[in-house]
């Protein structure tokens, strides 16, 4: 299994990555943990199967929950994938083998990136905006770094896209690797691993990650993308991972027969509500406007399904549990009339957040946190341009990340020639 899933289609490992698996001391046995339906999971298998075949102090096996129902209902699993390390629980979801060298302590000195030479465009953010405005402002020939937390952002957390024009379907995570090894085709300067933690104007742009370096840059394009939003009420935070999940295609399968909630009307939430109505015994929705925003096709597809029920206009107030979530409790905002569902599982839809956090004070933003742009991509800050999700622009789509992504490396590019 490992010699199939490493050499099925070959990951790209850098030389360095690879130097530092090796040198790896001590005995490391890895227990996974997954599902057959979970898209996150393979990237996960692969990469510590690559650890494996490098070095032979590290194992890796993975585990099926939904065929080893008791063991992982021991381990109070319920979210995959979930990473235990000789014994001990190491990592829940998507990580990449980056991630799990630095978690090892075995990642790269952070003082290197401090000593690159000044950028011409900083990109920051490696979704498809970030991945778009890379390749146009590489493709001018100017010297172009990308800074990314993971390359393609949201969409590895999406599983089927239907609507990029000219492919008729495609997954995230494939997406995303296909951004990445596009980018790489160019002469771009790809760290990922980093996240933005602030940004300074003196003659150069600053900008500083939290693992402490500064990297200096004529001109900055932010692609910082969006995250999900949290609906923030007692219990979430608690029982993440033991109950409370935001990925009903990894998740599902490990409800199987047991009764859950959705929290969301609009399209992510129906269709998460359609697709775990054929996993669960019974699935209840919660929205808070008087109607659902979802699609009518999605509407009427949901309604058709006999083990579905439909709450509008209802207020989460809280999850309850002990060790894992048992129930959650809801108010009609009409009525004030109280609810409490005895249930096993919630799974949160309420749509997205900027990740602009950082930028507090910095650039103009709007109320919910959007970046103010332009139509070239430029900030209230000269020199300083964003794109994609974490902007105001009103659709937020993969194919208009995309274009936003190129509009702001033409915008930025068209700044350096005049500054």
């Amino acid at each position: 299994m490992a010699l199939l899933q490493v050499s099925g289609r070959a990951p790209k490992v850098d030389q360095g990555v690879i130097d530092q698996i090796k040198k790896i001391s001590g005995e490391y046995h890895f227990e996974t943990y997954v599902s057959l339906s979970c898209h996150n999971c393979p990237d996960v298998i692969q990469a510590l199967n690559v650890m494996s075949l490098l070095n032979p102090n590290i194992s890796n096996t993975m585990i099926d929950g939904a065929s080893f129902k008791e063991e992982a209902e021991s381990k109070n699993i319920m979210a995959v994938p979930a990473v235990y390390l000789n014994g001990e629980f190491f990592n829940g979801g998507r990580i990449s083998l980056e991630e799990i060298l630095a978690k090892l302590g075995s990642a790269p000195d952070s003082s290197a990136l401090s000593n690159k030479d000044p950028f011409d465009v900083l990109v920051v953010g490696g979704g498809p905006s970030g991945a778009s405005a890379a390749i146009y402002t590489a493709r001018k020939g100017l010297r172009t770094g990308v800074v990314a937390e993971r390359f393609g952002g949201q969409i590895q957390e999406t599983l089927g896209i239907d609507n990029f024009i000219s492919v008729k379907h495609t997954e995230g995570p494939k997406l995303a690797a296909s951004l990445e090894e596009h980018v790489k085709d160019y002469d771009v300067d790809v760290m990922n691993l980093q996240r933005a933690k602030d940004i300074k104007k003196n003659d150069l742009f600053e900008v500083e990650l939290e693992s402490g370096a500064v990297l200096k840059s004529k001109a900055v394009i932010l692609s910082t993308g969006a995250r999900w939003r949290n609906v923030n009420v007692p219990g979430e935070q608690e029982f993440k991972n033991k109950g409370v999940a935001y990925c009903p295609h990894c998740d599902g399968p490990l409800f199987e027969g047991k009764d859950v909630a959705v929290i969301g009307g609009g399209n992510s939430g129906i269709e998460a509500a359609i697709d775990l109505a054929g996993i669960v015994k019974h699935v209840t929705v919660l929205e808070f406007m008087p109607e659902l925003k979802a699609d009518e096709v999605l509407q009427k597809r949901l309604y058709s399904l006999p083990n579905v029920t439909v709450l509008k206009n209802v207020q989460t107030k809280e999850i309850t549990g002990t060790d894992k979530v048992t129930g959650i409790t809801c108010v009609d905002r009409a009525t004030q009339e109280e609810t409490h569902i005895e249930l096993q599982g919630v799974f949160v839809q309420i749509g997205l957040v900027p990740n602009t956090d950082w930028l507090e004070g910095t650039v103009e933003r709007t109320r919910v946190g959007e970046i103010i742009v332009d139509k070239y991509g430029a900030t209230s800050v000269p020199g300083l341009y964003a794109a994609g999700d974490c902007t105001n622009s009103p659709y937020k789509q993969i194919i208009i990340s995309m274009g936003s992504g190129a509009t702001a490396a033409l915008g930025a590019f068209d700044y350096l020639i005049r500054n």
